[in-house]
């Protein structure tokens, strides 16, 4: 039996602390030891190594249980996909597939409206050019297609003149015998203007020459602003370049299309010239004589093939106009080479 002293010392070394009641896991580590029937607190004892007082264990907690999803539940996963019940991790990946392609579709619909509108407003801007084109072959499938009267007769031959017997007419009483006695003058009626002439398109525009002033000075800027108001009254000859009937190269240029909004009547007067094909005649009065050219190639380069314009001592005529119609991206060179009728 332990003696006064070693109570005094044990209960001396012990030390006294309070204890929630609601704490289960310092109750597992330390002894609850009362004290007196009086006192109505608690107090530690941390027993020694050898101590045989035995500790009280609290019961382990049991694991939390996962509540079980109701049938509502179940059912508001499935119609909203992981909005209910579905960690954010899952959230997120369900949704990011969803959100780029929401965005790509969204971009295709703006993508595909701004094409349309785009393309409407093409075309209202080049109606004109376009309207021309459509008519063109429209006319062709019908077999509806003819020349202008002064186009046909241009393409008569040349009269010859013929050793006939030349005799006196009688004198005419009335106007109307007169009439009846005048002969047929075979001779060429010729334009008082320089002009152009492309039968295979029903062509028959005049040509404009500009000044060559700025050319010589080398202001381009000028020359541009020349070139573009001539081009309001016709096609024009493009300074610099060889005139008809003299030996190198006659350039002559004209519009496609151009604005709608310009005062000019020749915006879309090489509209056609797309359909012309090789072989194909083109007429040029210049000074009131006739020169007829025939087509010997086509082709499309970029505007900065300059080498179009050169004069290479050869006899021929380039026609040059923007392609395509309504554009200025590229240019379609017509080459032809002068014959004899």
């Amino acid at each position: 039996m332990p003696s006064k002293t070693q109570k005094k010392t044990a209960n001396s070394a012990t030390p006294k602390t309070e204890l929630p009641k609601d704490d289960s896991s310092l109750s597992s580590q330390y002894e609850i030891v009362k004290k007196s029937p009086q006192e109505s607190h608690y107090q530690l004892h941390i027993p020694a190594a050898d101590s045989p007082v035995e500790t009280h264990k609290s019961a382990p907690k049991p694991a939390p249980k996962t509540p079980k999803d109701t049938v509502q539940d179940a059912l508001k996963r499935f119609q909203g996909w992981g909005k209910i019940g579905k960690p954010k991790e899952e959230q997120t990946q369900s949704q990011g597939p969803t959100n780029f392609s929401t965005k790509a579709w969204h971009f295709l619909e703006w993508l595909a409206t701004s094409a349309l509108i785009f393309a409407v407003l093409f075309f209202v801007v080049n109606f004109s050019s376009y309207s021309e084109l459509i008519m063109l072959k429209l006319d062709r499938l019908r077999g509806e297609y003819n020349l202008s009267p002064f186009i046909e007769q241009m393409l008569q031959p040349a009269a010859t003149s013929t050793n006939t017997s030349q005799e006196l007419l009688p004198v005419a009483k009335t106007p109307d015998q007169m009439k009846k006695q005048i002969p047929a003058i075979a001779i060429d009626i010729a334009p008082p203007d320089d002009r152009i002439i492309i039968p295979n398109i029903n062509k028959n525009v005049p040509i404009v020459n500009v000044k060559t002033e700025n050319l010589i000075k080398r202001d381009w800027s000028a020359l541009e602003k020349d070139i573009q108001e001539s081009l309001r009254d016709g096609v024009i000859h493009y300074p610099g370049t060889a005139y008809p009937g003299m030996n190198g190269n006659v350039v002559i240029t004209g519009h496609s299309s151009y604005f709608v909004w310009d005062p000019g009547r020749f915006k879309d007067v090489f509209a056609l010239l797309h359909e012309v094909n090789v072989g194909d005649k083109v007429i040029i009065y210049y000074q009131q004589k006739k020169y007829i050219y025939q087509i010997y190639e086509k082709k499309v380069v970029t505007p900065d093939k300059v080498d179009v314009l050169s004069q290479d001592g050869t006899n021929k005529l380039t026609l040059i106009t923007c392609t395509p119609v309504g554009t200025n991206l590229k240019r379609l060179v017509v080459l032809a080479q002068p014959i004899k009728e």
